[in-house]
């Protein structure tokens, strides 16, 4: 499971590496389930950058107060799940992120935050599904999941679970619906390159997501140590 990550690039960055404009946004350091995220999606032909919730539920639901917003979707059989099949076909996206956190279960039980992220602090895109909620009132709540897949063989010491991350060079391949059926789509679900990213400690502030700082992220260590 992901359970919060973060996103600190500025918001050229994100425009270059995305391709799409970047009007706004605000560098976060301890993103929430529920809270406001930034994704990127295809519409119309075109990228743009929304927010949706961290929460996806599906259309079908009658009342998404009595539905429990969903923030990761497993990878595995995404196709056959009636939550996500129209999602995985329809409407694919991009969650912009400068790494994610997760918590390993120690002795006692106590758990240990980590923050796992791109070895040289570049910023990344996680594979995400959206969905509108359309209300009988003609309210409109858009949610979004992160997909999740087995944890990277260098991660698999911390975690099971990471999310899948869709290289640069296949972006455009998720985002288009168009032109790439779900069962392509499902395929960019692999594990990351090994060794692309490091796993570092990280305060245990980092527990309630009020704390939302740029001190609870160590710095990079420089190349070679």
């Amino acid at each position: 499971m992901t359970g919060r990550f973060l996103l600190m690039a500025p918001a050229d960055a994100v425009a270059a590496q995305f391709g799409c404009a970047v009007d706004w946004l605000v560098p976060r350091a301890n993103i929430a389930p529920g809270q406001p995220i930034a994704v990127v999606r295809s519409q119309r032909g075109r990228r743009e950058l929304a927010l949706v919730r961290w929460g996806f539920v599906p259309g079908w639901a009658r009342d998404p107060q009595r539905f429990c917003p969903v923030a990761n979707a497993r990878a595995e059989g995404l196709a056959d799940k009636p939550s996500f099949r129209g999602a995985l076909q329809y409407r694919r996206c991009l969650v912009p992120a400068s790494g994610w956190f997760h918590w390993e279960r120690g002795s006692g039980g106590r758990a240990r935050p980590w923050l796992v992220r791109p070895k040289d602090g570049g910023l990344i895109g996680l594979a995400g599904l959206w969905e509108p909620w359309l209300g009988a009132d003609g309210s409109e709540v858009d949610g979004a999941a992160i997909v999740t897949i087995a944890a990277s063989a260098d991660l698999a010491g911390i975690a099971d679970r990471m999310p899948a991350v869709i290289p640069p060079a296949l972006y455009g391949r998720w985002l288009d619906a168009d032109h790439v059926p779900a069962a392509s789509a499902a395929d960019l679900l692999r594990s990351a390159d090994p060794d692309s990213f490091e796993a570092v400690p990280v305060d245990e502030r980092i527990n309630r997501a009020g704390n939302d700082d740029p001190g609870l992220i160590p710095p990079l260590r420089a190349a070679g140590s």
